[in-house]
């Protein structure tokens, strides 16, 4: 009876700290600004100065920027030779000022270091953050909105995306910016007229937020603001809030910020930038899976539970609240965001996780909003659902300790403590979840994510050095004592190593990579195992004299295979 009275004591005294914590947050939007940005650089930092570059699309990103400040042309997009028109240019701009900037500074190797090219992501991530804040401001109390901000700062896909230089990050963020200010112009029809100097401040939100949403990523921001607007004028029947958002000078200004590069680019490549970015990337997606990313529809439900994690947790719980006040304007507001343009991402043939980003925060808010309310479902069934705090970090943990062991061939020490807190924290959020409340189980799991982030993305990930041999292969040229050393690859021919190497490495096969060892020396060349043979046939056929160097085994992260990687380096011709 006494251990009962204790753990009674120690939970009661847990949960006064904890909301002595959010008492202190929503003091001012000052505060709760500044706890927002504290969590989310808690979860956004972790790897992201260590980690290589870690998925194809990143490397391609990164290196098609590296071609813009090496060759100062910032109208065309190109990987090597090959032109990249699938996205617009918003991104590559972002990521070529801050290279430029660190260059200018003085920065080492800017121009191969990845991290700088992810400093938009992270921008990005920290902005969704804080605007989510923002734009629940329009819906839900202030407590309620920093709880929208934390489960977003927490977020698992906005985790990894923050550690990724490509666009799906600031992406988010111009969408959270205008769907908060068509929020503002929706709801306070409802509640006020709005005075002209506030109108026209939500209208160059909207529209400088839409035109900066569709020069990083083209129409998926008409797609989810146009949706959301379509979907409520025809449940209201009336669209005289659009009028607020100043439609006419809108248009006008998106059209100033948007149509100079698209003329230039059409000026530039003609029809080939419209047939690879609308007919080969836009429509192909929605007609046919690309790159072999097809899934059938349900896809992203499921792994909702995972990716929004851990704010997920309570989906199930809130949704019967949101479905008896559907019919109130902020939540059908909130519905119009997330239902119309979810259907059609499940509808769509090629599917990639990311895709529904910029639908979480509308979700965030919804469970904000039905936590402040104490309207979650209490059926026991639904709260059971908690355990997937527990059940998450425990899982991460042991995935994390045996790719160190298997992979890395270490124990990881140091990750120990973290993923035992962070298990810890959840077995808490679970199991006291009824007693304390679901405010203060989101913020314990929100804790148990941070300790999971940090441990997975600051300690577990870069000690695998075999799922990155790019950076090594880069290590042993840059080691090589030659000024200005040049590499070919056969068989194993990542974009992260083209970024990493040099714009001039070749991505070829065996008889152009002896051609090419021929060619002088402080030349390299990175054959995979399968290809070793046919290579030394063509060499000694051609005559070119070369020198065996280290062979590196590793793990092909792209695509989970075992590869062997021999480097070989020219000596001169017999």
């Amino acid at each position: 009876m006494v251990v009962t009275v204790d753990n009674k004591e120690r939970s009661s005294a847990s949960a006064r700290s904890l909301a002595t914590i959010v008492d202190f947050t929503v003091g001012s939007h000052a505060r709760a600004v500044a706890v927002l940005l504290a969590v989310a650089l808690l979860g956004f930092l972790p790897g992201f100065f260590s980690i290589p570059p870690i998925d194809r699309d990143e490397a391609r990103f990164a290196q098609a920027t590296r071609q813009m400040v090496e060759s100062g042309d910032y109208v065309d997009i190109r990987f090597q030779d090959e032109v990249r028109y699938k996205k617009p240019v918003g991104i590559y701009w972002l990521q070529a000022g801050v290279v430029k900037t660190a260059s200018a500074l003085g920065f080492p190797h800017a121009l191969t270091t990845i991290w700088l090219y992810r400093i938009p992501s992270l921008i990005g991530a920290i902005a969704a953050v804080l605007l989510t804040y923002w734009a629940a401001l329009a819906f839900v109390s202030r407590r309620a909105a920093v709880l929208a901000g934390l489960m977003m700062a927490s977020c698992v896909l906005l985790g990894v995306e923050r550690l990724i230089a490509k666009t799906d990050a600031m992406l988010l963020m111009t969408v959270v910016a205008a769907m908060g200010a068509m929020a503002r112009a929706y709801l306070w029809q409802e509640r006020e007229r709005l005075d002209a100097s506030s109108a026209w401040t939500t209208a160059a939100v909207f529209w400088t937020a839409l035109a900066a949403g569709v020069l990083l990523k083209g129409p998926l921001i008409v797609m989810v603001v146009g949706l959301a607007a379509v979907a409520l004028i025809v449940v209201d029947r009336s669209a005289s809030w659009v009028l607020s958002l100043k439609p006419l000078a809108g248009i006008v200004w998106l059209a100033i910020l948007v149509l100079p590069w698209f003329l230039a680019i059409i000026g530039r490549a003609g029809e080939a930038f419209l047939a690879e970015s609308v007919g080969g990337d836009l429509l192909g997606k929605v007609l046919a899976s690309q790159e072999s990313h097809g899934a059938p529809p349900g896809y992203y439900f499921i792994l909702f539970w995972v990716t929004f994690w851990p704010g997920a947790t309570l989906a199930a719980l809130a949704t019967p609240a949101v479905w008896r006040a559907r019919h109130e304007p902020a939540i059908k507001f909130l519905l119009a965001w997330l239902v119309p343009s979810w259907l059609v991402l499940e509808l769509v043939m090629t599917k990639l996780p990311h895709y529904v980003l910029p639908l979480y925060p509308a979700i965030a808010i919804l469970i904000a909003g039905a936590i402040d309310a104490r309207a979650l479902s209490r059926k026991p069934f639904l709260v059971r659902g908690t355990l997937w705090w527990f059940v998450v970090p425990v899982a991460a943990g042991v995935a994390g300790i045996g790719a160190l062991a298997v992979i890395g061939r270490q124990f990881g020490l140091l990750a120990w403590p973290l993923l035992g807190a962070a298990a810890v924290m959840g077995f808490l959020a679970w199991r006291l979840y009824q007693a304390d409340g679901a405010e203060h189980g989101l913020l314990r799991a929100v804790a148990a994510a941070i300790l999971t982030a940090i441990a997975v993305f600051g300690v577990i990930v870069p000690s695998l050095g075999q799922l990155f041999p790019s950076a090594t292969l880069a290590r042993i040229l840059r080691e090589s004592g030659c000024a200005h050393p040049q590499a070919a690859a056969v068989g194993y021919q990542e974009p992260s190593l083209v970024f990493l190497a040099g714009t001039s490495t070749r991505l070829t096969d065996t008889l152009d990579a002896a051609e090419f060892l021929r060619g002088g020396e402080c030349r390299f060349a990175f054959i995979e195992a399968r290809e070793e043979r046919s290579f030394a046939q063509r060499a000694e056929a051609l005559g070119v004299r070369y020198s065996a160097g280290p062979r590196i085994d590793a793990i092909n992260i792209s695509n989970g295979r075992p590869i062997t990687i021999a480097v070989f380096r020219s000596t001169g011709t017999s």
